[in-house]
């Protein structure tokens, strides 16, 4: 057993759609750089099968309003071989004040909160611009919060943002993702920081059970406009939902999708492509 390593090189407003695109047909894991995608198949799909795949996601992007140009070339990856691809790719990187993102052959920072991550073929280095936003606004929101009883992880993948809450203060975390390759990592990820109030759920937004102090959810926008209900019915009354994943403009129909179940914009944050939004029910808070 192997898999196919593709390097796919796409416009920056693209490769969010592409990603998603790719889920469809097949994508076992990504690593996203400034100028290019790496995108890992299994051998278990026919390369016609993927190719055929991406020249119909590059329709899709042109039906979709988006820059189609992409390019790519690919090579066979022994699976011996992948834990050193990870290896290669994936190195320690500090986000906010007080976080430290490394792999578990990396050596721990006793000055930093570590949040050890091995990815293996999910999603969510903490290397992607709106994942580090999110463990900045995640580690901002819980140095101020009154109330860290309970936190909820919408679209896990590596379980990176369940971990720093559970690191942070949050007493019980919920994380869940349909990705059964998410699942194990985040399962996986969950015991190598050595934590017993994470509990992984594979499934969707409907699996979340009662409801939550904060609400993190780092998912493209037609995603977060579907689950917007549950995102409103989980929420405290003095609870936070932190809205990422967002090209700049498709907030516009999220916020429209959340206010329409009663949540109210509490914060815009931009940097310039991303967008994010973190909304509750009452009154804005010190965010």
């Amino acid at each position: 057993m192997g898999y196919y390593e593709f390097s796919i090189k796409v416009p920056d407003e693209s490769k969010d759609a592409l990603i998603e695109l790719m889920r469809g047909f097949g994508l076992a894991g990504v690593i996203e750089s400034n100028s290019k995608i790496t995108a890992y198949f299994s051998d278990s799909e026919k390369i016609e099968t993927i190719i055929e795949g991406l020249k119909q996601s590059a329709l899709n992007l042109t039906n979709s309003g988006l820059p189609s140009n992409l390019s790519y070339d690919h090579v066979f990856v022994p699976e011996q071989d992948w834990n050193e691809t990870w290896k290669n790719n994936f190195t320690p990187i500090d986000v906010g004040k007080t976080l430290s993102i490394l792999p578990p052959w990396e050596t721990q920072q006793s000055s930093k909160t570590n949040l050890i991550i091995d990815p293996g073929m999910a999603f969510g280095t903490g290397h992607h611009e709106t994942t580090r936003f999110c463990l900045a606004i995640i580690e901002h929101y819980a140095s101020t919060a009154k109330t860290k009883n309970s936190f909820l992880d919408l679209g896990t993948g590596t379980g990176i943002l369940a971990i720093a809450a559970a690191k942070l203060g949050f007493k019980k975390i919920t994380a869940i993702d349909n990705d059964p390759l998410a699942i194990d990592a985040a399962r996986r990820n969950t015991a190598l920081n050595k934590l017993s109030n994470v509990s992984v759920i594979e499934g969707d937004a409907s699996c979340a059970l009662g409801s939550y102090d904060m609400i993190a959810a780092n998912l493209v926008s037609e995603t977060l406009i579907k689950i917007a209900p549950e995102i409103a019915q989980r929420l405290e009354p003095e609870g936070i939902a932190l809205l990422s994943g967002m090209i700049t403009g498709q907030e516009i129909e999220v916020l429209s999708a959340m206010e329409s179940c009663g949540l109210t914009l509490l914060r815009r944050f931009e940097d310039g492509r991303w967008t994010s939004v973190t909304v509750g029910k009452n009154t804005p808070q010190s965010l």
